[in-house]
């Protein structure tokens, strides 16, 4: 699966700007009804063996996070702001590409050139450019335009002992894991919500779940692994290597007990690598999922992920693959409830 999961991810679409994700993704499924909303959301129906007792819906978001052309100098370079929560500091320096191929480099005053107070912190959006290598306004204008979005220009690679890194993991990773599901031969009818806008307030996700009406939902997802050097104890949040996490809350969502349980019985009962996260922070589509319309039981399930909304988003290949067997086991599981 990294080799597929590293070609959606080098597809681009920030919140707002999902067409090429979409198509990328229609295009290699096959299902019994498909069609996409006002909004953008591809809405899938993929029929089972069997009926569920309750009508079931995965879901997962194509968009990533980027930025958005706000204005140009005279001089032509680009004034912009994220399309998403980016920290600031994983973007000075980056290289960034638009989707008419056109690449440029994110710069600031140079050091010499910045007061003392200015030194000691990093600079906001506001204090950056994008050098896409015009002479003045006139000639950028022609390559860019207000409004136009950009990703990161990153190369995806796998390193280490079963790690992989790419831009845009969070994610892809889940729409990759719904997308063999749907092409797989399911026991069970469930549909399936490819949204958009999550990173900019979980939009599309209240607009598909209104639309399909779930009595259960799964949220399939990358989240924020902190195992790293000089962190310690809850602060961790989630592992790499150590399985799909299982929430049982975040900021925006206090997970279905029930459902919760059910997800990591069923992990230990298969032998699938689970966790759940050590600290109460984040949040995903099931946010706006949970209290759509009289309310939808909701479950979510991650892949932990190290860096997250930033060029170098990494995970190891055995989280993947045991939050894709996981996904596979609960339809069966809360399909009978």
């Amino acid at each position: 699966m990294t080799d597929r999961l590293l070609e959606i991810c080098a597809v681009d679409g920030t919140s707002g700007d999902e067409g090429m994700v979409r198509e990328y993704i229609r295009s290699r499924i096959h299902a019994d009804e498909m069609f996409t909303d006002n909004l953008g959301n591809l809405i899938v129906f993929r029929k089972g063996r069997k009926t569920p007792k309750n009508k079931i819906m995965f879901a997962a978001h194509m968009d990533e996070v980027g930025f958005m052309v706000t204005d140009i100098t005279g001089e032509g370079f680009l004034r912009f702001g994220a399309v998403g929560g980016v920290d600031p500091r994983v973007v000075l320096g980056r290289s960034l590409r638009f989707k008419n191929g056109i690449c440029g480099v994110v710069g600031t005053k140079a050091v010499h050139q910045q007061t003392a107070d200015e030194r000691k912190k990093a600079p906001d959006f506001s204090d950056m450019l994008i050098d896409i290598g015009a002479a003045d306004r006139e000639e950028a204008e022609k390559l860019v335009s207000r409004g136009d979005c950009a990703v990161f220009d990153s190369d995806s690679f796998k390193f280490g002992d079963g790690f992989v890194k790419s831009k845009a993991i969070d994610d892809r990773a889940g729409c990759l894991i719904m997308m063999d599901m749907i092409n797989g031969t399911p026991e069970y009818d469930a549909w399936y919500a490819f949204t958009v806008q999550e990173e900019v307030g979980t939009r599309g996700a209240q607009a598909a779940a209104f639309t399909v009406a779930p009595d259960i939902a799964v949220v399939l997802e990358s989240t924020t692994a902190c195992d790293i050097a000089d962190t310690s104890g809850e602060k961790r949040v989630c592992e790499l290597g150590k399985g799909c996490v299982v929430s049982f809350m975040d900021r925006l969502t206090i997970y279905d007990r029930e459902l919760y349980k059910l997800a990591r019985e069923t992990g230990d009962r298969l032998g699938i690598p689970n966790q759940t996260k050590t600290l109460i922070a984040g949040g995903n589509d099931s946010g706006a999922i949970h209290v759509s319309r009289g309310g939808v039981r909701t479950c979510a399930l991650s892949v932990p992920c190290r860096y997250l909304h930033s060029p170098s988003c990494v995970i190891r290949e055995s989280d993947f693959e045991a939050t894709a067997k996981l996904a596979n086991a609960v339809l069966g599981v809360f399909a009978e409830l």
